[in-house]
């Protein structure tokens, strides 16, 4: 009897081990939360949702949208690192999660340490736009103008030690050239400013200035990219200048789960989002908003922010030395 009652008992052990695996074998068989680093309705959240309705028809599940805005982005992502690593919460990061998030340590205890990235989804890449007003049009004519006029040329960038600010701040580095540097909130205020001739010069992306280049208001003189943009293909890209990948600069939008998910669940998800994130539809979808579709792998993904962190942490060092941060 006792031999009978332990078969039943190892039987009912090996079933329980066999709908368990089943289970595994059947990810995701349930919702999947997502935690967006930025409000409903931003950029951010548009291209979340449109990204993720996609990829739940691939995996046969819905993602439930969860908006944690805040602390440079960090607050999102925290929520992610602190989350059950058992592949049913994932979220985003940005440029601000990865840079100035891990910088400023606005969070306690944040470190990218405790993700695991599932691929890179979009990138914005930064680019300089000048006034029609502007005694230069092409970028060439604007580093020659700045050499002549050094402190003259007013450019916008979006604060002291911003990711636009690098930008402005390694052109200047990189070319010899001094240029009056006004700081605004955000891109609005930016356009404004040129608009009403406070600056000849905006550094954000060509998106953020749509309405500005269709009106003919302004002009896109570079994006610092390597291949340029399918929306703006007018606009010379960074290498096409001569530039290097050390002057590519872009706000971009990735997917993360908590460290320690499976790596069989982390496949899963990888390839859904590769798949869509490649589709002609989402390549498409994000022109017309200005990005750009751009597909890497979890572990590209995660060597493309550590490069980014080790070019950038050194240049807000050194602002922070100066006292500009």
């Amino acid at each position: 009897m006792k031999k009978m009652l332990l078969l039943g008992a190892l039987m009912l052990a090996a079933g329980a081990l066999f709908a368990q695996g089943g289970a595994e074998e059947k990810y995701p068989s349930k919702d999947i939360q997502f935690i967006v680093s930025s409000g409903a309705g931003g950029g951010t959240d548009t291209i979340v949702r449109k990204i993720t309705s996609m990829v739940e028809k691939d995996l046969g599940t819905t993602f439930f949208v969860v908006n944690k805005p805040g602390a440079s982005d960090s607050i999102g992502p925290n929520a992610i690192m602190s989350s059950k690593p058992d592949g049913y919460t994932i979220g985003n990061l940005t440029y601000g999660s990865a840079i100035q998030g891990v910088y400023n340590q606005v969070v306690k205890g944040y470190s990218m340490d405790k993700l695991r990235f599932i691929s890179m989804v979009t990138e914005e890449s930064d680019a300089f736009m000048v006034s029609k007003n502007a005694p230069f049009r092409t970028f060439e004519e604007f580093i020659a103008y700045a050499k002549a006029h050094p402190g003259e040329v007013t450019v916008a960038d979006q604060g002291i030690g911003s990711r636009v600010y690098l930008v402005v701040r390694g052109i200047e580095n990189k070319y010899g050239v001094e240029f009056k540097k006004l700081s605004y909130s955000s891109s609005a205020p930016q356009r404004e400013a040129m608009l009403n001739g406070e600056v000849q010069v905006a550094c954000t992306s060509l998106g953020d200035f749509a309405p500005l280049l269709k009106s003919g208001d302004c002009f896109g003189m570079v994006e610092f990219s390597e291949n340029g943009n399918l929306a703006y293909p007018d606009v010379p890209s960074a290498k096409a200048l001569g530039m290097g990948p050390e002057s590519y600069s872009s706000s971009f939008l990735c997917i993360a789960a908590p460290a320690g998910i499976s790596d069989a669940q982390a496949a899963v998800l990888e390839a859904a989002f590769k798949k869509n994130v490649e589709s002609k539809e989402f390549v498409d979808w994000t022109v017309t908003i200005g990005v750009t579709a751009h597909y890497m792998s979890g572990a590209d993904t995660a060597a493309f922010i550590k490069d980014l962190q080790d070019r950038s942490f050194p240049q807000l060092d050194e602002l922070k030395k100066q006292g500009l941060i």
